[in-house]
């Protein structure tokens, strides 16, 4: 079995977790990244095995306009500080997975820097896409393509060779130098297919298990999870039913989206929150929700991570022109023994020792709105969990093929008598029960959500209506145009066409195609359906 199978994940944005400063001074380094290393201890003592960490290189502002791939951003140390750290995060049986932004640079990397100057005389004029014949915003005398519509990320020509070159002896030169275990690539929706297969088969020779992970917002996550191209991407669609589900009291929708993307959901990179969306605990109505909602997290078939803060339910709400509240400057000391750590600390213990979470089958057992209930199970051992949304107690009588459980969270053997096993839930509680061991000693309780600082269910705004037509309503696609050719109303209808061929679209798959207003990356979403 592979390392990330077993993994849980923890997340740090480390410009906002050391307090750097929002734009680089291009000064002398100053040692920030030291700090992260109690944070390091503290991950390692919640249960986590991996920690993916960035962006971490030279950048202007937010750390995604990387200037030198090569060196540590100056606002947090030097490349001997970056080298130290995963040393020490490799002692304490923790691997370290790295941001990677291959899709694009800032304007002060120096390929755009001999652009902007020689022009068409450039030796790197094809490192990206270029028209001197335009303008920008800069008032540059020429323009290019960018990311996102942000000119001060100039996008790469990845399927210019020596721009792979580059790309992949930074790879080496980073797993030479600082021993990293693997790369999170930005916007990898939007690169390039056979990049992302140089790219595996270059760190497969590099460096044994070497993780690639992608930030896949939209599309078929089945079109880049392959043997020959990444191991994992981020599983929004698991993310947003995770908190919806809670906050519409409806676990259906959480359901039906495991089940949907089947067993393909087992390698896929699962989260409650990260550094671009809003904190867990202020997406959630009712606080409360809290414990059933990480329950489920590192049950469901995934692997789960934990973004640094969110142990302690940290709040951050994303704001418009604005992140910086959901990447916050904290210290360890001031959240000492709070009850929200001690339940990520049982539920990681329970799930990296447990083949039946890691890598176990799944079957639902019960499903209403209110509550849920599902096994998992790797040969002789199951596990089974079950979860109440609703603000009244439930009891469940849960299939059992085992006699004796013994419960993560309080400790205490549960018997099923006849194959059946009886369960009592309290308001917004669940269980996870794994197999007794004999003579083990039992955990330490977890506190009951009654004593996590609850609060009342907090007013969130209404859902937006979707912006498109029924499918019938559609234009239809243009005739003879390719997917380059086409603008983003023209990509998302034509998505939409093809979703609405392939069954129901719903409301959230409106909304996503709506939301996505990248051309690459509707290009790829198309191209990743079979017809």
């Amino acid at each position: 079995m592979s390392w990330f199978e077993n993994a849980v994940f923890y997340h740090i944005y480390p410009l906002g977790l050391t307090g750097a400063p929002p734009q680089n001074p291009y000064e002398a380094p100053v040692h920030r990244l030291n700090a992260l290393r109690p944070w390091a201890a503290h991950l390692a003592e919640l249960g986590c095995t991996a920690l993916y960490i960035g962006p971490l290189f030279e950048s202007v502002g937010h750390g995604y306009e990387t200037t030198d791939y090569r060196r540590l951003d100056s606002r947090l140390g030097s490349n001997r500080d970056l080298k130290d750290f995963v040393a020490c995060c490799h002692s304490l049986g923790v691997r370290v997975i790295l941001d990677a932004v291959f899709n694009h640079t800032g304007r002060d990397f120096f390929a755009f820097r001999d652009l902007l100057a020689r022009r068409e005389a450039s030796a790197y004029r094809d490192w990206y896409r270029v028209n001197f014949r335009g303008d920008n915003g800069c008032h540059d005398g020429l323009s290019y393509e960018t990311w996102g519509g942000y000119e001060l990320l100039p996008r790469l020509n990845l399927q210019n060779p020596a721009v792979l070159r580059y790309h992949l002896d930074t790879v080496r030169f980073w797993v030479e130098e600082f021993d990293v275990d693997g790369l999170r690539l930005d916007a990898a929706d939007q690169l390039d297919f056979e990049f992302l297969r140089a790219l595996r088969a270059f760190t497969d020779r590099l460096k044994p298990e070497f993780w690639l992970m992608g930030e896949v917002i939209h599309g078929e996550y089945g079109r880049w999870v392959r043997d020959d191209m990444l191991h994992s991407v981020t599983n929004y669609r698991l993310h947003k039913a995770l908190y919806s589900s809670h906050n519409d009291r409806n676990y259906f929708e959480l359901a039906h989206t495991v089940e949907q993307l089947g067993p393909l959901c087992h390698r896929l990179y699962s989260f409650a929150d990260n550094h671009d969306t809003e904190r867990i605990q202020t997406r959630l109505r009712c606080k409360a929700d809290y414990l059933p909602l990480h329950l489920l997290l590192f049950t469901l078939p995934g692997v789960p991570s934990v973004y640094y803060g969110s142990e302690f339910a940290v709040e951050g709400k994303k704001e418009r022109g604005s992140d910086a509240s959901l990447r916050p400057a904290l210290r360890l000391e001031d959240h000492r023994d709070e009850p929200h750590a001690a339940l990520i600390r049982a539920l990681a213990g329970a799930r990296s020792g447990e083949p039946a979470l890691c890598r176990g089958s799944y079957e639902r057992l019960i499903l209403t709105t209110g509550h849920f209930a599902f096994a998992r199970r790797a040969g002789e051992r199951e596990a089974l969990i079950a979860v109440n949304n609703g603000d009244s107690a439930v009891s469940l009588s849960l299939p059992a093929r085992l006699e004796r459980y013994r419960s993560v969270l309080d400790g205490e053997v549960r018997r099923a008598e006849g194959g059946c096993l009886r369960l009592e839930l309290p308001p917004h509680g669940g269980v996870l029960l794994l197999p007794e061991k004999g003579g083990a000693a039992a955990p330490d309780p977890i506190p009951a959500a009654a004593d996590w600082k609850a609060v009342l269910a907090e007013t969130l705004p209404a859902r937006p209506e979707s912006a498109f037509a029924p499918e019938a309503e559609l234009p239809p696609p243009p005739a003879g145009k390719s997917l380059d050719e086409m603008t983003v109303p023209e990509l998302q209808a034509l998505i939409l066409r093809k979703l609405a061929a392939n069954g129901p679209v719903t409301d959230r798959m409106r909304r996503e195609v709506g939301e996505n207003v990248y051309p690459d990356s509707l290009r790829n979403w198309a191209r990743s359906f079979r017809s």
